[in-house]
C-alpha cells in the first residue's frame, strides 16, 4: 500500500492532542436514523467491526443491542477513551494493520476513512471487504464533495455520488445498496454535508 508517513503522523498527532475535545463533541450525537439504515441488514447477534471507532459511541450502541462488536482505532488516546466508555478491549490498529478474513456480518466505518488518500482508500476498502462474510454489509461516510482539502494541517478526502459509485465499481465483489446525503449533526457544522454509503459483499474478495 502506498502511504504518506508525513500525513499519517500529522493525523495521528491531531487526534492524540484533541482526543478529549473530539470525544466530547461527538459522543452525544443522535445517529439513530443512520444506525437503523445499517442495522436493517444485520442478522440477530451479528458480528460487527467498528473500523476507526473514535469515541466508542457506536460500539456502545451496537453492543447494548446484542451485537458482537470488535472495535479499533489508531490513536492511543482515543482507544483509551473508547475502552473506558464501552467497557471492552478496543484494539489499537491502523487501517494498514487490519488482517481479518471472512469474519464479520457488518463493517461500520463512520467518518473514519476520510483521511486516506485515494490509493490507500482502495486498499483499505479491499481489506474491509475481506473482513466480511459473503452478504455482509458495510457502512461508510465521507465529507461530501470531490477531491481533497486540508484543515488543521491534516488531509480530508471527499466523495460525492459519482465518486462513490466509481470507488465501489473498482471492487467487483461489492454492490451499492444505497447512497444518501446528510447534514453534519454537530450544531456548529450544520452547513457541512456528509455522503453515506451502504454496500453489500456479494462474492469472494481477491487478496489485497
Amino acid at each position: 500500500m502506498t502511504t504518506d508517513p508525513t500525513q499519517h503522523e500529522a493525523t495521528l498527532a491531531f487526534y492524540e492532542a484533541n482526543a478529549k475535545r473530539y470525544f466530547d463533541s461527538t459522543i452525544r450525537l443522535n445517529m439513530t436514523m443512520i444506525y437503523t439504515a445499517f442495522l436493517t441488514y444485520m442478522p440477530t447477534y451479528a458480528s460487527i467491526l467498528d473500523a476507526g471507532c473514535g469515541s466508542g459511541r457506536d460500539t456502545l450502541y451496537f453492543s447494548k443491542r446484542g451485537y458482537q462488536v470488535t472495535a479499533f482505532d489508531y490513536s492511543a488516546s482515543m482507544v483509551k477513551l473508547a475502552s473506558g466508555l464501552t467497557g471492552q478491549n478496543v484494539l489499537q490498529l491502523s487501517f494498514q494493520e487490519i488482517d481479518f478474513d471472512d469474519h464479520f456480518n457488518g463493517v461500520w466505518a463512520c467518518s473514519s476513512l476520510i483521511h486516506l488518500a485515494l490509493d490507500e482508500l482502495h486498499e483499505v476498502i479491499s481489506k474491509l471487504s475481506m473482513a466480511m462474510v459473503v452478504d455482509g454489509v458495510m457502512y461508510a461516510s465521507f465529507k461530501y464533495g470531490s477531491g481533497q482539502f486540508e484543515r488543521n494541517g491534516i488531509r480530508y478526502y471527499q466523495l460525492d455520488e459519482d465518486g462513490a459509485e466509481e470507488l465501489i465499481g473498482l471492487h467487483p465483489e461489492l454492490n451499492v445498496i444505497r447512497i444518501w446525503k446528510t447534514s453534519d449533526l454537530r450544531p456548529d457544522r450544520s452547513d457541512e454535508k456528509w455522503l453515506n454509503l451502504l454496500v453489500r459483499k456479494t462474492g469472494q474478495t481477491q487478496q489485497a
